[in-house]
């Protein structure tokens, strides 16, 4: 497994990375989405067996492929899971060619300055020992920016850097993710701020590392320019933060260097009752308008 040639990809790749990362808190909705109720289970591992059964039918489906899906993020119960027999990351770059990445975040503490930072990650250095051992390339950790308050935002970058610091420690690509929702009033502020202290961020890294930044969709068009532009920055993706996918994508368009990394908008219209032409035929789509948003520039 080439790291050499993940990260060529992951650098140059004409696609997008697929989010498959939903946890124990997000499942239960995703399931839904898909068509199972929660009825369905009557265990926390009754509903991660249908949700694997949902991810691996995803990843098998002809469409996601590296020639359009470059990445993909899993969950770290998805990781210690096998499709076909082979552990899911290994999976996917040997049979898939899609760069594998897992969701190291546990979720957000109460919000505080206008901002909600990572809870504290419990055995991340043997998590994230395991997740090289996996032949994982990279990490995503999630962080929410709910206003556009000063100290609450620096305070939000500076724990999504010193938590990159720890992941570049095993030789892993962090995907920085301070998530602003994309509903909040002083949307276009909060940006402002966001990619001041990202900067100040970039500049603080040492020669030579690098890090990955996924962002909401912003509220000006090409906000994020000086990012893509970074020496110290592998790529800039965008989350679809709850926009509808041709909404997304739309707005992706408009953001020239930046590609997509997400969740719902990728898997919207998929059910379990589809048959698998239905279902491969629907993914396509999805796939097909992603990538074309991804690389309209």
């Amino acid at each position: 497994m080439s790291k050499e040639q993940q990260a060529e990809q992951m650098t140059h790749g004409e696609g997008f990375i697929a989010a498959l990362d939903q946890s124990g808190g997000s499942t239960p909705k995703a399931l839904r989405l898909y068509g199972i109720e929660e009825d369905a289970w009557t265990t926390e591992a009754g509903m991660f067996d249908l949700i694997h059964e949902m991810r691996a039918r995803i990843i098998n489906a002809p469409a996601f492929t590296g020639d359009s899906v470059i990445g993909a993020i899993l969950f770290e119960q998805t990781m210690d899971r096998n499709i076909h027999g082979k552990p899911t990351a290994r999976f996917l770059w040997e049979d898939r060619r899609v760069v594998p990445f897992l969701k190291i975040d546990k979720g957000l503490e109460a919000e505080k300055h206008g901002v909600k930072l990572m809870k504290p990650i419990p055995g991340l250095d043997a998590l994230l020992r395991r997740a090289v051992e996996h032949g994982i390339f990279g990490t995503k950790e999630r962080s929410v920016i709910d206003a556009a308050n000063p100290a609450g935002i620096r305070a939000i970058v500076e724990q999504q850097f010193d938590l990159g610091r720890e992941v570049l420690a095993h030789g892993l690509m962090p995907i920085l993710e301070p998530e602003v929702t994309i509903s909040i009033p002083d949307k276009a502020e909060a940006e402002d701020l966001l990619l001041a202290e990202i900067l100040r961020g970039l500049e603080a890294l040492p020669e030579g590392e690098k890090v990955m930044l996924k962002l909401s969709l912003p509220t000006k068009d090409n906000l994020y320019r000086p990012l893509v532009e970074h020496p110290k920055v592998m790529r800039v993706v965008a989350l679809s933060g709850g926009y509808a996918r041709d909404e997304a994508n739309a707005l992706l368009a408009r953001n020239a260097g930046v590609i997509a990394s997400f969740s719902r908008a990728l898997t919207e219209g998929l059910s379990v009752y589809q048959s698998d032409e239905e279902f491969n035929t629907t993914l396509d789509e999805a796939i097909r308008s992603i990538r074309a948003a991804s690389i309209a520039h």
